[in-house]
């Protein structure tokens, strides 16, 4: 699990200075966003209908994923090591 949190933390932390360094520049998210022709409560919108949309879908994916990872755990043989 460390490489995973390392991983993200060197994401944010490499992505605060691009961020920091396109504000030196004076070039902000509204700009970047107009350049492909959204705003930023239009980005909002459609992340809030993104998730309105894929939390149904993971749920009920889960109610088949779950108990079948659950199967194959209890019957794959223990790892030596």
């Amino acid at each position: 699990m460390y490489p995973f949190w390392s991983t993200l933390f060197r994401i944010a932390v490499f992505s605060l200075l691009v961020g920091a360094g396109l504000s030196f520049v004076n070039i902000s998210a509204e700009d970047i966003l107009g350049s492909v022709g959204l705003s930023p409560l239009e980005l909002w919108i459609y992340m809030i209908e993104f998730k309105d949309w894929a939390v149904p879908n993971i749920i009920l994916g889960a109610f088949v994923v779950v108990p079948v990872w659950l199967v194959l755990y209890l019957i794959r043989p223990p790892r030596a090591g």
